[in-house]
Parts: structure tokens; sequence; C-alpha cells
């Protein structure tokens, strides 16, 4: 099967050697090729950790034309606060009945592209789909080597309706056996425990981080910042409930995604996950632990909590702080209601439109 995929970052490298691994073939596309050198020159993705092996990579480009007339099939693996940018860019190369999928979407991925394909006039059948979170657990060591530090079993998928999220299903199925239905899209934006567990852990430990600290990013949280994030995650599941969903509360979330994980609360399965062993805590404030997990994580999720009357003073204070100690408005620059072509719809509007 021929594959692009969009971002070769720590999720994009490890997507491409992967699924290269497996037989297919691979266009890797990067708008900056001076930063994956490495890869250019060899064409291949070495693997370690859960997945040992090297992948070679068919194509490698920075013309975003040559990624989409490659394959049928796109996984769009940067960051999300680049989705849009994406977005405009692939719209004038789309063939009829692509698959599109966002891997991961974090909360409103689809619902940006939508309406960024709205906005262009779009009269293809795009199959656009979003993933709840990366299927890897990875890092980078050095460009053309990543470390599989842990594979989910378990990862929510969703397209605009049900007969769309099945075809999308049957055609990738074979690639990542993880994906399983979610039951909407609004489902796969409320999952998105990376917005809750990154914001707050890194906005807790900004002075070290600023310091140049180094520390375990999960290993070294603390009880009273597990507490917090059980109290924050309390509004994300009451949004949820607005909207007709039960969501996996977060210190299940990790035993759902990850098998054999032990522990009787968040604190101590974060702390025996094999997953997040040795993961590194960011060695900047100005990471995506916050400029893509606040705009395209909090953000929505508080505006879709707002529109159902829910509390959501966690998820503002957390916004309104981090926007001030970064100096950037998050309300200008994220994925608000009005951004995702959502403002017009009341709560029981939006709930018919995407409940399947």
């Amino acid at each position: 099967m021929k594959i692009t995929v969009i971002g070769a970052g720590n999720g994009g490298q490890a997507i491409a050697g992967y699924l290269s691994l497996n037989g297919h073939s691979i266009c890797l596309y990067n708008r900056n090729l001076s930063k994956i050198q490495n890869i250019v020159k060899t064409k291949k993705i070495k693997l370690k950790g859960k997945i040992n092996g090297v992948g070679k990579i068919e194509v490698i480009t920075d013309n975003i034309k040559t990624a989409v007339d490659f394959s049928n099939i796109i996984f769009i693996a940067t960051s999300a606060d680049a989705h849009n940018e994406i977005a405009r860019k692939i719209f004038p190369y789309l063939k009829e009945n692509q698959i599109i999928l966002l891997n991961p979407g974090r909360t409103g991925g689809v619902f940006e592209f939508q309406k960024i394909f709205s906005d262009l006039n779009n009269k293809k059948n795009i199959f656009l789909s979003e993933a709840q979170t990366l299927m890897f657990a990875c890092r980078i060591l050095h460009n053309g080597n990543v470390n599989i530090i842990g594979i989910k079993d378990k990862v929510l998928l969703s397209s605009d309706c049900i007969n769309n999220t099945n075809y999308i299903l049957q055609q990738i199925s074979s690639l990542f056996p993880c994906f399983i239905p979610a039951k909407n899209l609004l489902h796969t934006s409320l999952e998105n425990i990376g917005a809750i567990f990154h914001t707050c852990i890194t906005i807790f430990n900004a002075a070290a981080i600023e310091r140049g600290e180094s520390f375990y990013f999960y290993r070294d949280i603390t009880t009273q910042i597990s507490n917090f994030i059980l109290k924050i995650d309390e509004e994300r599941l009451n949004i949820g409930k607005a909207y007709g969903l039960d969501l996996i509360p977060a210190d299940n979330w990790v035993s759902y995604a990850y098998s054999n994980i032990t522990g009787n609360n968040l604190l101590e399965k974060l702390k025996n996950n094999p997953a997040y062993h040795n993961i590194l805590s960011p060695t900047s404030i100005y990471s995506r632990q916050l400029l893509e997990d606040i705009p395209t994580g909090l953000l929505p999720m508080s505006e879709l909590g707002k529109l159902a009357n829910v509390n959501v003073d966690l998820m503002s204070s957390i916004i309104t702080i981090c926007g001030s100690l970064l100096m950037i408005n998050f309300l200008k620059t994220g994925r608000t209601l009005k951004s995702l072509g959502l403002d017009n719809l009341t709560l029981s509007e939006l709930i018919k439109k995407y409940n399947y």
C-alpha cells in the first residue's frame, strides 16, 4: 500500500518507519528538509525499543503536491497547531475519495479541516478523520533514529458519520489494529487527555523548566499536581456528560490505553507506566505542551463546555495564566467555536449534527 506521512517529527518518523517495516511504500513530507538531512541522505528510519528495524522511505519531499499525489491515504502527524496551515496547503491537490487521518486531531481537528475546506468551496468527497491520540509513545534520538517507548493498545478514531468511520477503519485497520471506532467527533475531541496532563504538569513546573532543571515529566509528578489533574479532569468529564458521552477518567485512561499498568490511582499509574518512564521535561516553556495543548486542546474543550453551561473555571484559569506567561492571546490564535464554524449552533444542534 502507498501511504503519505505529513510531518517528520517524533510521530511522523515513527509512523513512516513502522509502515515501511511492514511492507508499505512511504512518502514522507516535511516543510524543511534541512532538519531531516540524515533521512534525506539515507532514505532510512531506524526504530528501536518496542519496535526494532530499519524502514526504507521511498520518497522524501518538501513539495506538498508530490506528497498529496503519492497516495490515497494521508497521515497528518504534525502538531495540531499546524493543522490550519496544512489544510490550506493540501487543499488544491486533493483527489476524490482520499482518506486524511489527523494523527492525532487533538480537540476539533476535523472540525477545523471541515471549516477550511468549506471556506475554500470544496466539491470533492474527502474522508476526513482523526485519532484521539498518537498510537506510539516515542522520541527521536536523532533524525532517522526513533525510540518507540510504548505502543497503545486502544486508540479511538472517528470521522463525521458512522459509515465514513467504518469505511476508514476497513482501509487502515491492517496498518494499525489499535484503532477502534469512537462514538463521534466530539468523543475523540473530548478524550484528548494530553491536553489535561501536559498543560498541568508543565505550568506547575514552569520555574524549574526556565531554570534549565531537567526532570522526568511523568515519573517525578507529585501528589498535589496529580490531585489537581483529577480536579480539572472533572470539568472534562462533565463536558462529556453534557454531550451524552461517558468519557474515561484520567486515572483510568493510562491503564485503558496501555496494558499491564499497575497502580491504585493516577499518581501510581503515571509513575508505573513503562512508556512514560524516561520521558524528560521540555527544555522551554515555549513547548508543544503549552503551545499546542492549550490552543488546540484546553481552549476548544472549554468553549464546548461554556456552550453546554458546564463550569470550566480551572480550564479557563490555565488558559488565562499561560496566555499571560507566554504573552499569547490564545483566543485569537486558538480553536474557538467561531474559528471552527460551530458558533452558530446551539447545544442540541451540535449534538444532533455529530451524534451518530
